[in-house]
This record gives structure tokens, sequence and C-alpha cells, in this order.
């Protein structure tokens, strides 16, 4: 097998017509290096159908083409195209021939191309795609994930033919399971010696097998290896070992597949909990959506891979991937970084909650939409837990349990190794007594998003909620709930073989919620709504003020908002206030944290902050023009008192807790200087931290990697930021920032974190927010990159970066697509 990167020498087009796909009027095709979104650069308008859930994006059909040399050595093998992720309702066509398709827009799937090929010249590939109010936040459209191409002999290991389990581990070794599918499509029979040789994570050889195999034309053959590693390097969130195989019948060695795995165990039972290799394991999770902010929904291997980084260096280790399957280049990020993972199916089943979503797909693609998901993941140690859902309604009836089952079934017959579950959402499961409900328990429907003390808690907790589920939840291994913390210790009693995971919950909670995970047993982790902000969904996390006559109170925000605005990081990966709130939680951090809430909003009435909304506030005390005038000081610490100094004067002291855990409010009044805060437990001071007024603004800009490869999955982030001289980030006064990309590299994205905005990610001007902006930087050939970033009144910055070409790609995907963080 030889698999190759299909993602140069594409160009993409929108039709003008009628007709997406072959006639019709067309605009100009413009060139493109997968993976890439071209909804991202559409222009944003208010009364576009989906609204505020799409982000405000329009509908979108688009065209991508390619030729490319079919060689006369082809002949006689198979070829086959592997789409990673085409959105929406992919068809392919290979010489204007229909050649495959896919409904849903983060399956991987594969098309024969074999039939349709012309040998010894060009061939014209062409993909069509489509999107538009099919789902409930911004999908972008395209292919937005890789394409690679796959040439086989004719006795070849199939696609995906490759899997490795553990077995056992004992004291002394490992025992792992190869099982190796091998296939012939020649027109003889033929015998085959399946080499399996396995090697550690230093890269030498710790064990090998060989095992011969027989295959009539037309049939496919399972050889299963149990090999035994003696003392090897486990996998864990903590130390990610992992080791290699590389399965060979005998050709050239880039027909060899080379698979990374994991050697790790895990089990759940309710009173000993999630755990990995033996050792108990907490999930201290974060949700997260698909797109990579200013690149859309382009699943690019640095972006994706950048995203575990930080997300693990703010106190996550581990990930769902709400509300479908993750990227392959996310999940070999997760394999490399100790990232646990929740991949999840679908967002729907049978009922829809978009007009035009995958509940009219579902009955048709379920079955092949689980086996894709399973098969992409069943070798990555990261993931850990199958979801089959996302707040399915039908859950709460005898034929959606019926579904659960049938699901549940399927994916532990394609991986009996991992564990099944869905996300619950006890309120939905019963929606149609919900008014019922909420009225016996003297509460209304005006409380329905309050949280654990509204009627999510109330709903959750009842007997109706109890009775329901109970036929969908026995089909799985864990229990998600969403939002539905009030059964954590019920359960014990009422289903006391229950395993649960809080699937997802308020972000703002984790204060009162983790303490509850850790007391109960049978509760394996919390996953919070977002660990990373993400397009559509606008401003549900976002403040509105009377004050603002332009805002709208309600969830769904008015245009331009852009972004939920309610990740504890956001689209440019930068730590929001949230984010240092829970590391605090979880006993990650002793150190205290300062927040401000924005003062030009001090006495504003709030109109609307939903659940999911963390305080308007930001780490600085630069506020210029609002001296004198009243502040609100956050403090989150781990303590019992804080004290709150101004230049060594104490001007206020409180408890901590009192609104929040672990976080303590004072108002005050801002004036230029060095804030302290001082948290006390038992009179003992047992941390500090402080904040100081920031002087004249200076530009500055600063890559993630000066060292770039000339290939498709490789990125430059620069974080563009006004600092002082001392190098304190000047968060007022924002202003724009122009940025040039000349060389071996383009702008590739650009953006702020300004949740509510009308400029474009492919704009190379952008105005600042607190003080930050970030531009987004894609190679294109080898040679020099220059990076010029500019703002008026301000010296620019000029930044160097090389690109190193690549060796030709051949073999396997895992061995190719492996990316190491300092280039």
């Amino acid at each position: 097998m030889t698999v190759t990167p299909f993602n140069d020498g594409w160009a993409y087009r929108r039709p003008l017509g009628p007709f997406v796909g072959f006639g019709g009027e067309q605009l100009a095709a413009r060139s493109v290096r997968l993976p890439h979104d071209a909804l991202r650069d559409a222009e944003r308008r208010p009364d576009v159908p989906g609204k505020g859930a799409g982000a405000y994006y329009p509908h979108g059909a688009y065209t991508y083409l390619k030729r490319f040399p079919v060689p006369a050595a082809w002949e006689g093998c198979l070829v086959r195209l592997e789409v990673q992720g085409a959105f929406r309702r992919a068809q392919v066509f290979l010489n204007e021939e229909f050649a495959g398709n896919r409904a849903d827009g983060y399956a991987r799937f594969f098309v024969d191309l074999t039939p349709y090929l012309r040998y010894g010249e060009d061939n014209e590939l062409r993909i069509e795609v489509r999107s538009g109010e099919d789902s409930r936040w911004y999908s972008g459209t395209g292919l937005h994930r890789p394409v690679l191409l796959h040439v086989d002999r004719p006795v070849h290991i199939v696609p995906d033919g490759v899997v490795v389990s553990t077995v056992r581990l004992e004291e002394d070794q490992a025992v792992i399971d190869v099982v190796t599918t091998v296939a012939n499509a020649g027109l003889s029979s033929r015998t085959v010696t399946v080499s399996t040789t396995i090697t550690g994570p230093d890269g030498t050889e710790v064990e090998r097998g060989a095992t011969p195999s027989t295959l009539a034309p037309g049939e496919q053959a399972v050889v299963r290896q149990r090999l035994y590693l003696q003392a090897p390097a486990l996998w864990s969130t903590d130390s990610p070992a992992l080791h290699t195989a590389r399965v060979a019948l005998g050709y050239d060695p880039a027909d060899d597949v080379v698979v990374n795995f994991g050697v790790r165990t895990v089990t759940v039972d309710p009173r000993k909990g999630l755990r990995i290799n033996g050792a108990p394991v907490l999930l201290r999770g974060a949700c997260i959506h698909h797109d990579n902010g200013p690149l859309g929904a382009a699943a690019i291997g640095r972006a994706e891979e950048r995203r575990i980084e930080l997300l693990k260096h703010a106190g996550f280790n581990a990930i769902r991937g709400a509300h479908n399957p993750l990227s392959p280049a996310m999940l070999d990020a997760c394999d490399r970084l100790g990232m646990l993972v929740m991949d999840e199916a679908f967002d729907m089943w049978t009922r829809f909650k978009s007009p035009y979503d995958y509940a009219a797909d579902f009955s048709q693609w379920w079955a092949a939409d689980l086996e894709s998901m399973v098969f992409k993941d069943r070798n990555h140690p990261s993931v850990i837990l199958y979801s089959i859902g996302n707040e399915i309604i039908e859950v709460g009836t005898p034929h959606g349990a019926r579904w659960a089952r049938r699901m549940a079934e399927h994916v532990r017959a394609l991986d009996p190794t991992r564990l099944v579950t869905n996300g619950i959402n006890a309120f939905l499961a019963v929606i149609d007594e919900v008014p019922a409900l909420l009225e016996a328990a003297g509460g209304g429907l005006n409380e329905a998003m309050g949280g654990t003390d509204g009627a999510f808690a109330v709903v959750a907790a009842s007997e109706a909620a109890s009775e329901r589920t109970a036929e969908s939840s026995a089909a799985l291994d864990v229990l998600g709930l969403n939002y539905a913390e009030s059964r954590y210790q019920l359960d014990q009693q009422r289903f006391p073989h229950r395993v649960i995971v809080g699937s997802e919950t308020f972000a703002p909670q984790i204060g009162t919620l983790w303490p509850m995970v850790q007391q109960n047993p049978n509760v394996i982790g919390d996953f919070t709504w977002t660990g990373w902000d993400y397009l559509g969904e606008v401003g549900i996390g976002a403040t509105a003020y009377a004050e603002d006559p332009d805002a709208v109170a309600a969830l769904e925000r008015e245009y331009p908002y852009l972004t939920a605005w309610c990740g504890d990081l956001d689209i440019t990966g930068w730590r929001r206030p949230a984010s240092y709130y829970r590391e605090i939680v979880f006993g990650l951090r002793t150190e205290p944290y300062v927040a401000v809430l924005r003062p030009e909003h001090s006495g504003h009435t709030i109109t609307m902050q939903s659940p999911w909304a963390w305080s308007d506030s930001v780490s600085s005390w630069t506020w210029p023009g609002f001296e004198g005038e009243p502040v609100t000081v956050e403090v989150y610490a781990d303590a019992e008192e804080v004290a709150l100094l101004h230049d060594a004067e104490e001007v206020a002291r409180g408890p901590v807790g009192e609104r929040r855990p672990m976080l303590a409010r004072f108002d005050t009044v801002y004036r230029p200087g060095e804030l302290v805060a001082i948290a006390f437990k038992e009179g003992a001071e047992v941390g500090r931290a402080s904040l100081s007024t920031a002087g004249d603004a200076r530009l500055t800009a600063r890559a993630d990697r000066e060292h770039l490869r000339n290939d498709d999955a490789d990125l430059a982030f620069v974080a563009i930021e006004l600092r002082d001289e001392a190098g304190r980030l000047v968060a007022a006064g924002d202003r724009t920032v122009t940025v040039a990309v000349t060389g071996a590299g383009v702008l590739a994205g650009m953006c702020s974190a300004n949740p509510k905005t009308q400029e474009r990610f492919d704009g190379s001007t952008w105005r600042t927010f607190d003080g930050r902006a970030l531009a987004v930087v894609r190679p294109t050939g080898a040679g020099e990159i220059q990076v010029h970033v500019s703002s008026a009144g301000l010296d620019p910055v000029l930044l160097a970066l090389s690109v190193a070409e690549l060796a030709s790609h051949r073999g396997s995907p895992s061995s190719r697509l492996t990316i190491h963080p300092k280039g």
C-alpha cells in the first residue's frame, strides 16, 4: 500500500446558476491547498436563513477540482481516494463519472476510483459539497480535512486493516494482539507472509512475528498475531509513550502499513471509577467544536495540535468532540500529547434540530458512519469513549431506546476495547412532561436555564426522567449526563451499577461541580461547555446590558456577533479569566488570579447573562479614562479570605466563596498603580497575585515556530500584542494592525478574540481586542517567509521564518502526518 497526500493542486469555485455541478454558469476557480473551508470567506449578513446559529454565514455550495496524472503502471492496482471530511453531502466524480458520495460532513470515507481511471494521461477529479441550516453551529463548507490517495497491489492490506489492542498487562510484560485484514483482488490464489515488527518509543525493535496466509481470488483473510512486549512503557496522560507496528507483505517497504499505538488498559465501575492501567483518573474535560477560528472549519494539522497543547496547558486532560467525530490530525495530537478523548458520532438521530440536518440521512447512513468513526479511532490510545449521540430527544421513548441499544452493540462489535456513552439531556428526553413537572415542583419555564438550582436540576432528578431514560441508559457502559448533575448522588441508590460522566456542564459552575465529581465514585469526570470558543451559536456566553442600545436580551445575540464567547480559551488560544478559575478549582494552581470587570459597564443593568457566561472581566489594571471611577475586582483563590492592596495600602478585605466557591469580589475605585491580592487560610498567607498599570504601548509579534515544513499540515501562529516596555499587556487602547506576508508563505487567516465584529478572517487588517490579535501563516514552498506587522504610530515588527522542503511522502498516513511542535 502506498498512501500519498492529495492536498495540493486543487481549485475551488462557486456556481452562479442553479446547477452546482456539471454545466451551469460558474465563477472562476481559485487555487487552494487543502484542508480548506470555502464558506469562511463568504459574506456574513444579518438576514441569512441560519441566523446566529451559523454565525450569520449564508448557505454554501462549492466545486473542488483537481487534475492529476495516472501512470500506466497503476493498471492492475486498486486506486482509492480517502476523504477525511467533506462538508456536506459530498459527491465525487472522476472524469465526469459519478464515483461515490457521503452525506455526513465529518465522516471519513473511501471512494474507489479504479473503474473510472484513464491510464497514461491526466484525469480530472471533481468533488461537490453543499451546506446550509444543517447544524446548530458554524459548520463551514468544503474539503475541510485532508484528502489522501491509496494505490494498492492486488494482494494488499485493506485500508484501516491493521488493528492493535492491549489484551492484558502483567508485571513484566504486555500482551497485545495485532489483527491484519488482507485482501486478494487478483485472479489467482496467493500465499503471502504477514510480518509485523514492533518498535518502542525510542525506535528500537521490541518484538516481531510472521504468519503465512493463503487467499483465493476475491477473498479477505484476517490474520491474528499475539505478541509479547517485555516491560513496555505504558501510555498515559502524564507519559504518552507511543509504540509503532510495521506490517509488511514482503513488497517494497513503501507498501508497509505503519500504525502508532499505545500500550494501555481502560476500565470503569461505579465504585472505583475510571482507571487507566489500573490507576484512577478523573476526567478534567473540555467540550470543543471542530472549527479553528480564523481558519474556519479547516482541520490543518498544526492548528489541531496547537489546540490540544493549549488546552492541556490550561489543565484539561480530556476533550469531547462536540458533536461530531474529531479529525485524524487531532487524534494524532492527543496521542502524542497525552489527552484523553470522547469521540462523538451524532448530534441527532431521527428527529430534526435544524431544517436540513443529518436526521434526513440517519436511517440510511448511521451504521456506515459509526464504522467510519470506529475504524478511524481504534488504534488511537487517546480515545477511551465512543459517544453515539448528543441530547437525542428519542432516548426518552421505547423506540429511541431500541436505537441506542442497536448502535451501542454495533460499536462494540467493531471495537470491544472501548467504552460506549451517550450525552443525555434529561430535560429534552421528557420535554413533553416538563410543564407538569415544573408546576409540581413549584417552578416555571423561566427557570429552565437556571442550572443546578433551576428547572434543569428539577427535571433531571424527577422520577419521569429516571423511568423514561432507564432503558436507553442501560445500553451504555457510561451514562453521559448533560446539565443533570442533580442525578449524581441520586443514581448511586437508584441505579447502583451505573457509571456517569458529566458530558456537558455549565462552565461557571465548576466550583460546585468538581467537588461533586470528587465525592461521587460513580462519576468519572466533567466536560465543560466549552473549552475553546467557537464560531456560531453566537453570544451565548456574552453579557447584555440595558444601557447598550444595540444589545438584544436573548440567548442568541444580534449581528455582527461571530462567536459563542463561552470558551475557557478564546478563538486565538488566549486563556480567559474563567480558565484560571477552573485551574484553581482543579487543584492545579496555587497562586490566586485577579480579574477586573470592565469599568465602562460599572453600574449598568445586566439584562441577559446565560448560565454559560462568565463575568465580563479582563485581567488588567490599565483603564485610562476611568481614574477615580468605581470598579469591581474578582480574586480567584483556594483560600478563606483575601486582602486587596493598592500600592501597598489595603483597600478591601473579605471572605472567599460568598458568591461562588473560591471567588472573592470587591468594589473599589480605579487608580493607576499596583493592585495586589493576598490569599489567607487560617490567618496565614497562602499566595498572592498582582496587576500593574501598563505604560505606553509598543507593538510586539511572536511566532510560535520559526522553522516550518513545506507540507499541508504545517502553520505558524503569530501572536500580535500591545505591550509596554516592561512587557505588560496593554489591554486598553486597542488599535488597528496590518500584517503582510511575503516569500514562501501566505497569510492563511487573521483575527482577534472580539466576539462581535464585521472583520473578515481573510483580511490582513484587524483591530486588536483587549490588546491582542492573531495571524496564521501557511507555507507555500521551500524558502524564507517575511512577516511584516505594522500599526500607525508604532514601530513595525518584522519576523523571518524558514520553510524546509519535505521529502516525498510514501507509506502510512499515521507516520507521515506526525507534527513536532518545535519544528
